[in-house]
């Protein structure tokens, strides 16, 4: 039998509305979990284990009069440290940050609030969300519930963590190159990067949304059905859509599928990551789908570009640090970012340029398809106490190819498990659809959730 910090949300729901579980038992379970693997995973940032268990004990009180207050009424969740929580200071995962508690929730946080969720507390996240690690200069070092001597992922790392290690079952993150993927991914379990403005955040940024990191699909869509709801907030968001978010149950035969296997810029795909994307793409041909390889798109010119910008915006905002508060920001995004102080206006502007060739190719290619697949990323994970895979801030985001495109394109894209490697690590395959197509890409994972080989035992590290 599944301990109760492993059940899904959607299974919580349901035991709640018969009166066969209780959100106060649930949510001691999950905080005795954080309590036994905290230790090693760091995982969460200001854990709230007394606001929780009132939380819990007041969802419990509505279930029993049978007036639960919304969709995840009783069912915890933690929320990315960069997504503001009232009262809860939001450091950016920099020692740098001064610590002034949020004035008020953040859109994401304010619609699980709403919706019932007992809150747990923060996940961690590295420097400025810069990176695709659990390093970082204000939080411990957050581990693989895998391979502990391995990375989560990042920059969404505390929430992949604390999802695979079964922190209980929903998880937000944030996402501007693969953030929410690429821990996913590397951790073996479902993260949504749901289409540009599908999800209103505050503040908004180009390529930035917020979206779900959970153990199942269903998970995925329920959260999902939440946190897309509308908020004044964010002057970039998507008009509100009813979207049936769990209507699910779809057949593939038939489906145009692009099987994208070298994107032409970052890091080669390796052997093991190839094959079980290859895998994933037969399965979906048996199932019907028609399954054709996809030419790469982007360029070195494209990704170097972005670099640029994205160091220049990094340092605009840490050149007016006083030097004590910049000398505690970590040494490889402090290095990273100070490159920009030699560029130009032009080169800042050409770098700024390539946002729209990258959005271009990406749609382009992707044109032909209903919906493509990828490596999530193109290696399993990586060194825990390593920035990136490379480690090299001159080489930033050769790793986040396959991801990063997808932000640019504002499409939705989603990273689900799709095999081991040979010493047990997760390998992720992404699935990407059409702009606005969120259920679709959420209804091909279903049906992949359905056809892939049985999955192994959740981690118990």
């Amino acid at each position: 039998m599944k301990q109760l910090a492993d059940l899904s949300a959607a299974e919580l729901l349901a035991a709640y509305a018969r009166k066969a579980l209780s959100p106060v038992a649930v949510t001691d379970a999950v905080l005795a979990r954080v309590a036994a693997l905290e230790p090693k995973l760091h995982a969460t940032y200001a854990l709230d284990s007394e606001g929780a268990r009132s939380a819990a004990r007041a969802s419990e009180e509505r279930w029993q009069r049978g007036t639960p207050i919304g969709e995840l009424d009783g069912v915890p969740i933690t929320i990315k440290e960069n997504i503001a929580t009232e009262g809860t200071p939001v450091p950016l995962g920099t020692a740098a940050s001064v610590l002034i508690p949020a004035a008020a929730d953040a859109p994401p946080a304010a619609r699980v609030r709403e919706a019932g969720a007992v809150i747990l507390g923060k996940t961690t996240m590295p420097d400025y969300g810069m990176l695709s690690s659990g390093l970082s200069s204000f939080h411990p070092l957050t581990r693989n519930p895998w391979d502990l001597a391995k990375n989560p992922g990042g920059s969404s790392a505390g929430a992949g963590a604390a999802a695979a290690a079964g922190y209980g079952p929903l998880h937000l993150g944030t996402d501007i190159g693969g953030s929410v993927r690429l821990p996913a991914g590397w951790c073996g379990i479902v993260g949504l990067k749901p289409s540009f403005g599908r999800v209103p955040i505050d503040p908004p940024h180009i390529g930035r949304v917020a979206g779900p990191l959970t153990r199942t699909v269903a998970d995925t869509a329920l959260l999902m059905a939440v946190i897309s709801k509308p908020d004044r907030r964010d002057h970039m968001c998507l008009p509100p859509a009813d979207i049936p978010w769990r209507q699910l149950d779809r057949d593939v035969k038939g489906l145009k599928i692009g099987l994208l296997l070298d994107v032409g810029a970052g890091m080669a795909v390796e052997p093991e990551v190839k094959a079980a994307v290859e895998a994933a793409a037969r399965a979906f041909a048996d199932a019907g789908a028609v399954v054709e390889p996809a030419r790469p798109f982007l360029t070195s010119t494209m990704v170097d570009g972005l670099d640029r910008f994205w160091r220049t915006r990094s340092w605009s905002d840490m050149n007016q640090l006083p030097p004590e508060r910049l000398d505690k920001v970590l040494p490889y995004i402090r290095a990273w970012a100070e490159a920009a102080a030699g560029f130009s206006g032009l080169e800042v502007y050409r770098g700024f340029s390539q946002i729209g060739e990258i959005r271009s190719a990406t749609l382009s290619a992707s044109r032909p398809y209903d919906f493509m697949l990828s490596p999530t990323a193109a290696l399993p994970a990586f060194a825990a106490e390593l920035a990136s895979p490379l480690n090299d801030p001159g080489k930033p985001f050769d790793h986040v190819c396959f991801t990063v495109a997808f932000n640019m394109s504002e499409q939705p894209a989603l990273s689900i498990n799709c095999g081991y490697t040979r010493t047990g690590l997760p390998i992720g395959l992404q699935i990407i659809g059409r702009r606005f197509d969120d259920l679709g890409v959420l209804q091909v994972a279903k049906a992949f959730e359905a056809m892939r080989a049985p999955q192994r035992r959740w981690p118990s590290p």
